[in-house]
């Protein structure tokens, strides 16, 4: 994501918009309006929108993925969240017991190399002598992210690495978040020396019951010293088995995106260079990475969702990964929006370019390349299909970037020319000189602006290289945590890209996830926390435009007067399952009035079967609802059958709402199903 800048014209058409609601939820809707939509479905007047328009962008923010996607159930598993100088802060690691049984410290004594730091934990009681240990042991425990959620028969992958020189009785255990309840454990028992050396120890732990706010322990009974390092615990039944939170994937597959564009914008450049997301650090053995500090967004990753984690996910999606790589420059901004950028002068940028097609050969690479290799060991000797590459995050203005950028460009192209190199800069500066296959757009403003940039590339040049708007959210007050009317605008605008296709190759929103427990951004898509989730109306919204990638596009028009408050479209798509052609007409009423709407449907091959046709709308009693784990969905599409569908129809469109009608066509004469 980009600093968000807004101007003083957008916040009147913001708080004018939100008076005229608050107007309308007191008063209730206002008598309709009556209109034509004409829909051109020739095959002449038609033209098919690119195979990625439309999909999702990910970025490390609200704990989106540490705590969130990535099913790690562990909070700084390798102790090094409070830096590299010990004694540190070992957050949010607590201590069991007190000080005349138990001193837990840190010290720079792991046996990973990029790792140092371990957890030490010197045990003063015994189950024997005089100090005797409290009943249940001493030692440390883990709350996850504001809770684990542990539950009945779920099985969990318990990993640890363990130094003692004294006897071991360790029991590790998942918890209540009180510790009175114990849901599974398992004790490791050691003779003296046997863990001399640094020992990794795994096992499975199966849940007797469920608790949504739980803890992971390790306690011991028994005097002597014990180092700890890189404690994980994850649930076996990940989403396709590759470590994503299976529900949260799931949300995402649903939306059929056809491109992962990650690992974010300002996480991607970090606020000062030192904290940028880099690639190389990512990848390997979980434990093996030294994880880094977001301070975008201000908490520690310890990065096991990394470089191959975002490839892998793109691939489980079906989607293409869109790489964001640091341009050289930092997105640190001081108080009253004075810049504070770090960055990396032409001269010296050479390293960083290298890296980057290091990192391109990471992915793509033969299994017995340097940097292939790596990935083959990992478990995956065949190459990912990374096609395109993003540079920076909207830094053109910056002095160096498109110095920088070009040395990118030419040595991308020299090592691989089929990828798809995307540009900061907008498209006005693209030339010979400083080429782009893509040019990057980020779009945040209010849901008022917003519906009024359907339009926005309308006139837009049609030559040149075409947008990708990778990042674009109605914000501000009406905006709330992820309202009806937002989710309108968006889609008004996601119309506009449709009818614009020919310029615009691919949309996706931002931000994707939030964890509840710790809002950095509203509004966003998928709310969640440790056990539950909903979608926001905008997650619902991309619903209707999950049929959009490949179809084919027919121009409409609207004739309705004094009303300008209506937009639509019309596709034509094929249902992947049973090859059934449908046309599809989208409506966004942003306005207060229902419309009653004649359509017109001209130029069809075939003709509209009488049956098989459904109308689905998403709106609410207000357009400021929101949903909520306690409505999940509040505001939701709900789907009913059209009867008597035709080439000509009279529809009722609802006030603040979206509407599409699938109109099922008659077979081709020519289809040989």
């Amino acid at each position: 994501m980009a600093v968000q800048r807004t101007d003083a014209a957008s916040w009147l058409r913001e708080l004018v918009l939100v008076y005229a609601m608050c107007w309308t939820v007191s008063l209730g809707f206002v008598a309709g309006q009556t209109g034509q939509l004409n829909v051109d479905a020739s095959p002449q007047n038609a033209r098919k929108i690119p195979d990625k328009m439309f999909g999702i962008f990910f970025e490390e923010i609200n704990h989106a993925g540490a705590g969130g996607l990535w099913a790690e159930l562990v909070s700084n598993r390798g102790f090094e969240a409070g830096g590299p100088n010990t004694p540190s802060n070992i957050d949010p690691w607590l201590i069991i017991g007190n000080e005349s049984s138990i001193i837990v410290g840190t010290d720079r004594t792991s046996c990973f190399e990029k790792n140092p730091v371990a957890l030490r934990m010197e045990v003063l009681c015994d189950s024997k002598g005089t100090n005797n240990c409290p009943s249940g042991g001493v030692g440390v425990y883990n709350p996850g992210y504001w809770g684990m959620n542990i539950e009945r028969r779920r099985v969990y992958k318990v990993g640890l690495h363990i130094r003692s020189s004294d006897a071991v009785s360790l029991t590790v255990s998942l918890t209540s978040s009180d510790g009175l309840q114990k849901l599974a454990s398992h004790t490791i028992t050691a003779s003296k020396k046997q863990f001399a050396k640094w020992t990794k120890i795994e096992f499975h732990l199966k849940s007797s019951q469920t608790n949504t706010n739980s803890r992971l322990q390790l306690t011991t009974s028994k005097s002597g010293v014990i180092w700890l390092d890189q404690v994980s615990v994850m649930p076996s039944d990940t989403y396709m088995g590759h470590g994503f939170r299976k529900d949260l994937a799931s949300m995402l597959a649903n939306l059929k995106p056809q491109f992962l564009k990650f690992p974010g914008g300002n996480y991607a450049m970090g606020n000062y260079l030192r904290n940028a997301f880099r690639w190389s650090e990512t990848v390997g053995p979980w434990e093996e990475r030294p994880g880094h500090f977001n301070d975008a967004w201000g908490y520690w990753t310890d990065d096991g969702l990394g470089f191959f984690e975002f490839l892998q996910l793109a691939e489980d999606l079906g989607a293409s990964p869109v790489w964001v790589v640091n341009d050289g420059s930092s997105n640190l901004h001081g108080l009253l929006g004075a810049s504070q950028n770090e960055e990396v002068s032409t001269a010296t940028i050479a390293s960083l370019v290298k890296d980057v097609v290091d990192g391109i050969e990471f992915a793509r690479g033969g299994p017995k390349t340097t940097w292939g290799s790596v990935r083959a060991a990992m478990g995956h000797p065949q190459p990912f299909n990374l096609d395109y590459v993003s540079i920076g995050n909207q830094e053109c203005w910056m002095l160096y970037y498109r110095g920088n950028y070009q040395k990118f460009y030419s040595a991308i192209k020299a090592a691989y020319p089929d990828i798809n190199v995307v540009s900061s800069c907008d498209k006005s500066t693209i030339s010979p000189s400083n080429p782009a296959d893509l040019y990057d757009v980020h779009v945040y403003t209010s849901s008022s602006d917003m519906f009024s940039r359907t339009s926005m590339f309308d006139n837009m040049t049609r030559s040149g290289p075409k947008a990708i708007v990778s990042e674009y959210a109605v914000t501000g007050k009406d905006a709330g945590k992820g309202t009806l009317v937002a989710a309108l605008a968006e889609a008004a605008f996601l119309i506009g890209l449709e009818r614009n296709s020919d310029v615009v190759e691919m949309a996706s929103c931002a931000p994707l996830f939030v964890n509840d427990n710790d809002r950095r951004w509203s509004p966003d898509a998928i709310v969640f926390n440790s056990w539950q989730n909903y979608g926001c109306p905008n997650y619902w919204m991309l619903h209707f435009f999950k049929d959009s990638c490949g179809a084919t596009f027919h121009p409409s028009n609207i004739q309705i007067s004094s009303y300008n408050q209506l937009v639509a479209s019309a596709i034509t798509w094929q249902n992947s399952k049973d090859k059934s052609t449908y046309l599809k007409i989208k409506l966004v009423n942003f306005g207060n009035q229902a419309v009653n709407l004649s359509i017109s449907v001209s130029g069809l091959d075939e003709g509209i079967k009488s049956s098989g046709s459904k109308k689905t709308v998403l709106t609410s009693s207000g357009p400021l609802d929101e949903n909520s784990f306690q409505e999940p969905q509040k505001v939701a599409p709900v789907s009913s059958p059209v009867d008597n569908a035709n080439e000509q129809m009279g529809v009722l469109v609802d006030p603040y709402s979206l509407t599409s009608f699938d109109l099922l066509l008659q077979p081709s004469k020519h289809s040989t199903i």
